[in-house]
């Protein structure tokens, strides 16, 4: 069982408005470190917001090449013999059955990652890049299905609602329902815990070949390698993409959406996974 850690805080605060001040209380997003151990072997410290850390270590295995089908996860659990009160929570222990000499040391973090970048800590360049092939479905979606997902993210991003603090990452069939959806402080650990939770629950086949992921936020190089690693065939994102971003999605079969708002979007790769893209406008707004 995946323990609950709060994800929300409250926080006194002075509000400064129409030249008052008032004393209040507010809430604010939690931001711990999460600890991910294969067996004794620590290969990542990442903050993130506490909740589906169990999620969030499949889905960062999947995403590093580590593990790539749900039977190889023998067990997640919360480290029970922690050494301090800091630890209290935030180690988690994977045990696969998965063959990962090879992988670990290229998945293998030698310093702390931060809450908004999944590659800071590799131990080399060469590392950043992960060896998946590119995406051979066919799948496509309506530019209606596209506009319409930001909205359905929005509806459940309810940790959001209380502190306008946190990333979501959704994913959804090619028509549009949504699947599974997570929020965390970091872009990528939201990502991460989507992907893992239906690795996880094997609700779908995987690679998730007939898929979209939406994220809330713009579309870096390594959400889109995520979104490669787990099989997904269209990336959407509220925000700008990286020009590694859009390079990797043209290299590796992914329709990359950028600028997403309820009247258009941009496309910049694989035109033909989007059904009439020419006629839907873009937007930098």
């Amino acid at each position: 069982m995946d323990p609950s850690k709060e994800a929300v805080q409250a926080a006194s605060i002075t509000r400064y408005e129409d030249g008052n001040a008032a004393s209040r209380e507010d809430w604010v997003t939690v931001e711990e470190p999460l600890e991910i151990r294969v067996g004794s072997d620590t290969l990542a410290v990442t903050m993130r917001t506490p909740g589906h850390d169990h999620d969030l270590a499949a889905g960062w295995l999947v995403s590093e090449g580590i593990v790539s089908r749900p039977e190889e996860l023998v067990r997640i659990e919360h480290c029970r013999e922690t050494r301090s009160p800091e630890e209290e929570g935030n180690v988690v222990i994977v045990r696969t059955t998965a063959q990962t000499g090879g992988a670990l040391d290229r998945a293998r973090r030698l310093l702390l990652t931060s809450s908004s970048c999944g590659l800071c800590g590799k131990s080399s360049i060469d590392s950043i890049r992960g060896h998946f092939p590119a995406i051979a479905s066919p799948a496509s979606a309506t530019p209606e299905t596209i506009l319409s997902l930001p909205q359905t993210l929005r509806r459940a991003q309810t940790t959001f609602g209380r502190t306008g603090g946190l990333h979501a990452a959704g994913i959804f069939t090619l028509e549009g329902e949504l699947l599974a959806a997570r929020e965390d402080v970091g872009r990528h650990n939201a990502v991460d815990k989507v992907v893992g939770s239906l690795f996880r629950g094997g609700r779908l086949r995987f690679p998730l070949a007939e898929t979209i992921l939406c994220v809330s936020g713009r579309a870096s190089f390594e959400i889109v390698q995520k979104a490669l690693a787990a099989g997904i065939p269209i990336v959407a994102a509220v925000s700008a993409p990286s020009t590694l971003a859009i390079d990797l999605a043209r290299s590796s079969g992914i329709a990359l959406v950028g600028f997403l708002r309820e009247t258009g979007f941009n496309l910049y790769s694989e035109e033909s996974r989007v059904a009439a893209s020419s006629s839907v406008p873009g937007s930098r707004g």
